[in-house]
């Protein structure tokens, strides 16, 4: 087996840790309200959201991937340093936002990490491909968006149809139905997040001369980075579960049930469109919609201000150690 062959192995194991990471911090994405609520114990929810991200491997196209892998930089720029330094960027982003309990965006953490090594290689902004970036950070702002506001839309329906219900029979019925929205939100997050870390490894065989014609993802890096995304989700990130389950506003089964139906058509949506979103943006302003819905002060802005904060520092932190990771690999292994 030569070098290079080795080299591929090497970076594309190392994409799969950092899919595993993804699924590790934004397991709370998925588990949050549902644990937030009793349903399901922490245990039973990490098993059950990991199920689904699994199973999204046989309903969702690879659109996502497509951007990803080729609509972020140009993919001539593409080599083993900067897959290097992307992946190193966004893995040590990751856990810097989840040791601090912040949950920032492992989507736009990927982007930044490849653009910042990109850019440096090839010393100009002219190998970024505007148009998918624009894309992905149009919907920095869209995602969370349209969460709140299909969040506030379901959640006015549902108090609306359950309005002159016994609030013992609505807990019991939404008890069960937030099984369902779990696993609904649960397929949206595997079908658009796993994605990612597909166009990455799929760039990396099309740059390595292993792969040839149309940018097509193989079904083996598929089903590796679902059941890797899978197995993240069921170690989970406690410290992300308890911001987003607890700090922002607290929530009944109904209110998680909402929370989740309008998170999941957002991601479904996106998916169909091909953009790569933050689940993290997307559940938030769910959450924040569902709360909104009550009262504006049962929503904690601070907590919110605080993760908008993490959103911001994102992409150009991801980019500058990506930047930096780059310089130094590509300084030692090019000697």
């Amino acid at each position: 087996m030569d070098s290079a062959l080795l080299a591929v192995i090497a970076l594309i194991a190392m994409a799969l840790v950092f899919d595993f990471l993804n699924g590790f911090h934004d397991a709370a994405n998925s588990i949050a309200t549902v644990v937030s609520t009793r349903v399901l114990s922490p245990r039973q929810a990490v098993i059950w959201a990991a199920f689904f991200n699994v199973v999204a491997f046989f309903i969702f196209n690879h659109s996502v991937a497509a951007t990803m892998g080729k609509g972020i930089v140009d993919m001539s720029v593409i080599d083993n340093h900067v897959i290097f330094g992307t992946l190193v960027g966004a893995s040590v982003w990751n856990l810097l936002t989840w040791y601090y309990g912040l949950p920032a965006s492992s989507s736009h953490s990927l982007m930044g990490a490849l653009a910042g090594a990109a850019v440096v290689k090839a010393g100009s902004t002219k190998v970024l491909v505007m148009s998918g970036i624009i894309k992905v950070v149009a919907f920095i702002v869209i995602s969370p968006v349209l969460g709140l506001l299909l969040g506030l839309f379901f959640g006015v329906v549902v108090y609306r149809l359950a309005a002159r219900s016994i609030p013992s029979k609505v807990d019991h019925l939404f008890r069960k139905g937030q099984l369902l929205s779990a696993a609904a939100y649960s397929l949206g997050h595997g079908g658009n997040d796993a994605q990612k870390t597909m166009g990455i490894i799929t760039g990396l065989l099309y740059s390595s001369g292993y792969l040839h014609g149309a940018f097509d993802v193989p079904k083996w890096v598929a089903a590796l980075c679902y059941t890797a995304m899978g197995l993240g989700t069921m170690f989970g990130g406690w410290r992300i579960v308890k911001t987003l389950g607890h700090k922002i506003s607290k929530l009944k089964p109904v209110d998680g049930f909402c929370a989740e139906a309008g998170a999941a058509a957002t991601l479904y949506l996106a998916s169909s469109m091909g953009v790569p979103v933050s689940t993290t943006h997307t559940i938030t302003g769910a959450i924040m919609g569902v709360g909104t819905m009550k009262r504006f002060s049962a929503v904690r802005w601070g907590v919110a201000g605080q993760i908008v904060w993490a959103w911001v520092l994102t992409i150009p932190g991801a980019a500058a150690i990506s930047a930096l990771v780059y310089l130094v690999s590509a300084g030692l292994f090019s000697k």
